[in-house]
């Protein structure tokens, strides 16, 4: 089975995300620390997908992207800091994406599509997303 492994502090952007991909079918682990994300990464069932806050309550989101690399699980960085420097380093660790807090479902969506290969549609009733990669706060 399809697994998100969402890591944030901020309960609500979790809880939301983890509601918004479950709709799409994904199964979805939260957890709002570094410990807690490094032992979800090599838990069964194995996250195919992670998205990583770029500062957690104990420590790094780098070394969970760090640490998800090395299994093979692919990371979408986020972070309330969304500076230049901030993406660069991110991307130059290996993130496979990078999202500027805030950001809207549809860029969220549209993101794990394309890193996950996935050509899934919208939830039932609700038109397709625009697909744009050069809007702020989305780079692959």
């Amino acid at each position: 089975m399809r697994a998100i492994l969402v890591v944030d502090d901020e309960r609500d952007l979790a809880a939301t995300c983890a509601r918004l991909l479950s709709r799409r079918g994904w199964r979805v682990m939260t957890t709002g620390t570094r410990e807690e994300a490094l032992a979800a990464l090599i838990g069964d069932p194995r996250p195919t997908l992670a998205i990583v806050d770029r500062q957690l309550p104990d420590g790094d989101g780098l070394d969970v992207l760090r640490a998800a690399r090395a299994v093979g699980t692919p990371v979408i960085m986020v972070t309330g800091y969304g500076s230049a420097a901030t993406r660069r380093l991110a991307l130059e660790e290996g993130a496979a994406g990078f999202l500027a807090k805030p950001f809207g479902s549809h860029d969220l969506l549209e993101l794990v599509r394309m890193i996950a290969g996935e050509a899934a549609g919208p939830e039932p009733g609700l038109p397709p997303p625009a697909v744009d990669t050069q809007r702020p706060g989305i780079h692959c």
